[in-house]
This record gives C-alpha cells, sequence and structure tokens, in this order.
C-alpha cells in the first residue's frame, strides 16, 4: 500500500519512472532524496542521478549529505548561518572551491577541520535492560530484542529492514501498555515486555509541527512567554493602566488586535488554490491593538521582545533565570536564531523536533525517561547534526535512555549501543543482525551497517591523528 512508503521512497518510485521515460533537456529538483537511505542504498541513488544528468538533464538537489555533495559537479553553499545570519551565497563552484573557502562552515566539515568526534568512553547499562518478546510487526521475524537502560541506542539496518516496526509499532505499544498497567491486546504484535522498573515515562519526539496556525509560536510551545507576560504585567506603566497578564497574550481578547484575532496575519480563502496569510493592515502583522504596545519594558514592548531571536532574547533576559533557562536550552540545540514569535508553520521538521527536545531539556527531568527518536537528522546539516548529539548526550547523562532509528552514520558512531536489523530489505529483513557498541558492530562481517561504520572510524582515526599537529604548531606561532 502506498500509504506505508515513507517520503523518501515515494521520491524515489517517482525518479524510477523517470529513469525508463528515456527524457531529455528535463530539470529534477530533488529534495532530501537521501532520507531514510541506508549508505548501502544511498549509492543507489546516486548513480541513479547521474545517469539521469548523462542523459543530457540537469539535476538540482537540496541536499545534506556529505556523499552526494561529493559526488555532485556544482555545489552552492547557503548561509552563512541560520534564520537572520543566512540568506547569502557563501560560495558556489566544485568540490574543491568549498573546501578552500574560508567562511563556509559545510567545506569545513568537508575539509575535516569540523568534524563530529567519536566519544571516548561507551556508557555500560547499571539498570538493567528493557526487553521485547516476540515482536512480530510488519516483517519482524518475532524476534526478542534487550536494549540496554539508561544509555544512548541506535537502530540501524537497510530501507525496509525493520527498524520503525521494532521502535514505533511495537515498542512503544508495549511500553506505553505496561506503564498503564494494561495486558497486550489479543492481536498485539509483540507477546512480553519486560525490565520497565527504571522507565517512568515515554517521549516520542517526532518532526510534527508543533502548530498549524500563525497563533503557535516557539515562545508559547516551550512556556517562556508565560513568564515573559508575567513580567510586562508587574511593569509599572501596566500597573496603572490595571493590566493582568492575560492582557499580553494574543490568544485572548482585551490586549490583541481583533481584526486578525492575534495572529498577525488574515487567511484569504482561493478557490481551486491553496490558502493564503496576508499581513494584518490594522496590526500591521503586530499581534496586538494600540494600547497593549504602548507597555514596555526595558524600552521593548511585547511585539519587540516576540520579534527576538532566541540569542538576543536570552542576552535582554539575562537577569530572569527562568526566562533565561528555557531560552538558553533553545539556543544550546541549535536554534538560537528563531524568534520568539516566529509562526510554527514556518518551522522545518528538523526545527520543529529540536523545539520539542529543548522544551524537554527545560523540564525537572526524573532521570528515567525513555526518549524515542525517528530519523532526527532530516534536513539537518553537519553542524546542527553536532548540536543534535550534544543534547541527546546531555539527556543520558541525567539518567534517561534514548532510542534513535537512524543512518546517519555521525550519529550511529555517537551511540553507546547499536541494534542492527536485516540482514537485507523487506522479506529478507526483521531478524537481528548484531547488537553492540559502534566498534563492536563495525567488526560484523555480516552488518551492512559495519562495513559502512568501519570506514568512518578508520577515517576519524586517521583524521585525529595528522590535522593536530599541524594545528598545534600554527597556534604556536600565532603565539609567537
Amino acid at each position: 500500500m502506498s500509504r506505508t512508503l515513507s517520503g523518501g521512497e515515494s521520491e524515489r518510485i517517482r525518479l524510477a519512472t523517470q529513469i525508463g521515460s528515456n527524457l531529455v533537456g528535463i530539470l529534477y529538483v530533488l529534495d532530501e532524496p537521501t532520507i531514510g537511505l541506508h549508505p548501502k542504498d544511498k549509492n543507489k541513488l546516486i548513480n541513479m542521478l547521474k545517469e539521469l544528468r548523462d542523459r543530457g538533464n540537469t539535476v538540482l538537489i537540496v541536499e545534506h549529505d556529505e556523499d552526494v555533495i561529493r559526488q555532485s559537479d556544482y555545489i552552492v553553499d547557503l548561509g552563512p548561518g541560520a534564520g537572520e545570519n543566512g540568506g547569502e551565497v557563501v560560495v558556489s563552484g566544485t568540490l574543491e572551491d568549498i573546501i578552500k573557502d574560508k567562511v563556509s562552515l559545510t567545506g569545513k566539515y568537508l575539509a575535516k577541520t569540523l568534524k563530529i568526534e567519536v566519544p571516548k568512553v561507551r556508557r555500560k547499562s547499571e539498570k538493567g535492560f528493557l526487553k521485547v518478546y516476540g515482536a512480530s510487526a510488519n516483517n519482524l521475524k518475532s524476534i526478542d530484542v534487550a536494549i540496554p537502560l539508561g544509555v544512548f541506542n541506535c537502530v540501524t539496518g537497510v530501507s525496509g529492514a525493520g527498524k520503525s516496526s521494532l521502535v514505533e509499532q511495537v515498542l512503544v505499544t508495549a511500553v506505553k501498555d505496561a506503564l498503564r498497567k494494561r495486558e497486550p491486546k489479543a492481536n498485539a504484535e509483540y507477546k512480553k515486555i519486560e525490565g520497565l522498573d527504571f522507565i517512568d515515562k515515554i517521549i516520542n519526539i517526532d518532526q510534527s509541527p508543533i502548530g498549524r496556525t500563525p497563533r503557535s509560536i516557539p515562545a508559547t510551545y516551550t512556556k517562556s512567554f508565560d513568564y515573559i507576560r508575567k513580567l510586562f504585567a508587574k511593569t509599572e506603566e501596566a500597573k496603572i493602566r490595571g493590566y493582568k497578564k492575560g492582557r499580553f497574550s494574543f490568544n485572548t481578547k482585551g490586549g490583541r488586535c481583533e481584526k486578525c484575532g492575534g495572529k498577525g496575519y488574515n487567511l484569504i480563502e482561493m478557490h481551486f488554490l491553496p490558502d493564503v496569510y496576508v499581513k494584518c493592515d490594522v496590526c500591521n502583522g503586530h499581534r496586538y491593538n494600540h494600547e497593549t504596545l504602548q507597555v514596555k519594558y526595558n524600552e521593548k514592548n511585547i511585539y519587540d521582545v516576540l520579534h527576538m531571536t532566541h540569542t538576543e532574547a536570552l542576552e535582554f533576559f539575562k537577569n530572569h533565570p527562568k526566562i533565561k533557562k528555557i531560552l538558553q536550552t533553545v539556543v544550546d540545540v541549535g536554534l538560537g536564531y528563531i524568534q520568539l514569535g516566529q509562526p510554527s508553520t514556518t518551522l522545518s521538521g528538523g526545527e520543529a523536533q529540536r523545539i520539542k527536545l529543548s522544551r524537554e531539556l527545560s523540564k525537572r527531568s526524573t532521570g528515567n525517561t525513555l526518549y524515542i527518536l525517528d530519523e532526527p537528522t532530516t534536513g539537518l546539516h553537519f553542524h546542527d547534526v553536532k548540536y543534535l548529539i550534544d543534547v541527546l548526550q546531555r539527556l543520558v547523562n541525567n539518567g534517561n535512555t534514548i532510542i534513535v532509528i537512524e543512518h546517519n552514520l555521525d550519529i550511529v558512531k555517537s551511540a553507546d549501543n547499536i541494534i542492527d536489523l536485516g540482514p537485507e530489505g523487506g522479506e529478507k529483513g526483521g531478524t537481528v543482525v548484531a547488537i553492540g557498541t559502534p566498534e563492536e558492530i563495525a567488526k560484523d562481517e555480516k552488518s551492512y551497517t559495519g562495513q559502512y561504520l568501519r570506514e568512518v572510524l578508520t577515517l576519524d582515526t586517521e583524521a585525529e591523528k595528522i590535522p593536530k599537529k599541524k594545528t598545534k604548531k600554527i597556534v604556536n606561532k600565532k603565539k609567537k
């Protein structure tokens, strides 16, 4: 059934039909075609794209994958940062041009002057194991899996190996049933689960939007806006006017612009075309009425604050610990460039996922939470992946357990434990190929993941030996 296909699979099926059409002079535009692809399958995709090119077509790809970038004929690198700090062409040209550029972050990662380090120590579970027996969803062959608790786990395997079936369909269902003290249903796709003594909560952090209208913004999702509104209500001007915290909410009547209902935009229905949002002609996109905007805190009104990036707001509210703590977690996940009042409809899936992670970081942790993430690197640059890994490691350092479904080898090499499924996809998959540390998986001859992981770990080891000596000499010269 087509609804069981991922976005990447659907895109590749459409691509396959184009290969057989023998058309020439066509411009093909692909957005992240490597999503959900194991390195083994990725090489097939690259060859398909080259075949389209060799027939006289032009292929334009939006992509972060290193192998795809290296195989490209021409690269356009945008930036230099993200959000308001981006939007410019940093460098364009061949791979060598990108690597030589001193401003390009992409070039620095390709040249390995910047890289994601392999952890020096792999954690060992001190909390035991979460054991699932008889997992049989889709192509899973009634497998038993033991997942160490209190560590960073990564589930790998080629496309169709059964990763999502195991984690999303079986594990999440089994843990939720157990936490709610429910017996497995008669048609359950597992037999039993053991080892929940150190889990009191399960959180599935996906890339679904944090809201579907301009009314939803990062500040309300992370709860920082609650404290900001209280702060405005405590100003002298607000007290004189009798304004309470609710006056500074754009979701309730009183302080908001009633023409747009506090959204800052009005929805225009377009018959036979997608609906569009147009900036409100009364408040000019400010969300609030004139009287509310006259109240200021440190010379800024509530709209000015919502228009700040999280990095700017972190400095502005540095003397307010509760607000600062929340804003700091958003900056820590690499989203300092996002505005507090930025409509959630403008956030990518990766940004939405990291906003969710930042909210979890700002909460008081019990240290016994199970976090599930499915392909969290979708749409992420090397630099963003580095931020993501740091956040995941912080959650595990607090005693929590993380299970990530991932093909990105930077994530895989950073895990404490890998559960590799396969060996192939579909009917030839659904079994456990290997379980162990990245180093142990890299030595397993049966594992496709191990073959590619071996190359990455070897390259990282070699890169560690050479550049550091050169860097030290340069640094010492500068000091002299």
